[in-house]
């Protein structure tokens, strides 16, 4: 009798419980897509922006311009001849989520400035503790994470074992140009 009662219990929890909607996009380039789960409770300010460039088509056809081995992919803003995008206003850091820079997280780019991540991000390629948020000063903020790579991370690995170059005055450049030809959302259930 209590079995039956705690799996009615139980049932009736789910039931109650809000559906959420998984939000994922799909990044299309030209080595290959992968999928990407946002963090929309932990982090609703940045995907709400991330979403933003996604839905005015922002990301299509800019490029991964700086690629560091065993570090991450950055991506985001720049053509393929690094001529920058123009972007919205800088958004609130939301790096003190608890979310951390792990292997196959996306995260916000931003300058020395903690408040300043507009449409560039990156994808870490290895653990990268030093990037998490460790205290209030500028240095210590860290960078906000907002979801992970839940397919396709042979594809980001890929990506980042591109060999680089300095173009223009930009260092860490993919010799092979990596285009992304779009960001789409996938909403599921």
């Amino acid at each position: 009798m209590k079995r039956l009662l705690l799996m009615i219990l139980s049932a009736m929890l789910l039931l109650a419980a809000p559906v959420l909607a998984v939000e994922q996009v799909v990044i299309e380039t030209n080595n290959g897509n992968f999928t990407v789960e946002l963090d929309t409770e932990k982090a609703p300010l940045t995907v709400a922006n991330f979403l933003a460039y996604v839905d005015t088509m922002h990301y299509d056809n800019t490029i991964f311009h700086r690629v560091i081995k065993d570090f991450m992919i950055q991506g985001g803003n720049f053509t393929a001849d690094m001529t920058p995008q123009k972007t919205r206003e800088p958004i609130k850091n939301e790096a003190t989520n608890g979310l951390r820079n792990l292997r196959g997280t996306i995260a916000m780019a931003r300058t020395g400035v903690v408040d300043s991540a507009t449409s560039q991000f990156f994808i870490n390629l290895k653990d990268n503790g030093f990037l998490d948020h460790r205290n209030t000063t500028v240095k210590g903020y860290g960078y906000t994470v907002f979801g992970k790579v839940v397919k396709g991370m042979p594809v980001v690995n890929k990506i980042g074992t591109s060999p680089t170059h300095t173009f223009k005055r930009f260092r860490d450049v993919p010799v092979d140009t990596v285009v992304i030809l779009s960001i789409k959302r996938v909403t599921q259930q």
